[in-house]
């Protein structure tokens, strides 16, 4: 019997390359700042008066949930604490419906993530959504490879010299 070796998605499903695609969009959404939202929404032309085709499903609403964590990345799970996370879904025009869960209290951010989540799923929207996010992942990889050089010259190497007692 062969195993499987097809990915699947947190409900168990099989996971489709669209599904990763999202996700890594949603990703995107969700580390840029309301300014880098509001420009992405420019850039694709969905800012303005296209704005008043969007319809709320569910208004931008804070809540907490629980972080739970692992000793070790491996061990049994414990509560860590309570984190603030902003939710909302939106439907555009041809009823695509966009989602967004943000950390924090950012309700405007919140909305602005979920619109370009829809726009996203508009195979007419996708490639000017992807554009207009690259500056984010721009942003997003130079602050991680700061970090790595932060870390970098931190680093200590140990060695041991070998004495000659034998």
């Amino acid at each position: 019997m062969a195993a499987e070796s097809e990915t699947r998605d947190r409900a168990g499903a099989p996971a489709t390359p669209d599904t990763a695609a999202r996700q890594a969009v949603m990703t995107l959404c969700a580390a840029a700042t309301g300014a880098e939202l509001e420009s992405a929404l420019a850039a694709v032309g969905y800012a303005g008066p296209m704005e008043a085709r969007v319809q709320e499903l569910r208004r931008p609403e804070t809540g907490l949930v629980m972080v739970r964590g692992r000793a070790g990345g491996d061990g049994r799970r414990f509560n860590l604490g309570e984190a603030t996370v902003t939710r909302a879904a939106v439907r555009i025009e041809g009823g695509v419906t966009g989602f967004s869960y943000l950390l924090g209290r950012d309700a405007a951010r919140a909305r602005q993530a979920a619109v370009l989540d829809a726009l996203w799923q508009s195979a007419s929207h996708r490639s000017a959504v992807e554009a207009a996010l690259q500056p984010v992942a721009a942003r997003r990889e130079a602050e991680r490879a700061r970090q790595a050089r932060q870390a970098a010259a931190t680093r200590v190497d140990f060695f041991t010299m070998v004495r000659g007692e034998d």
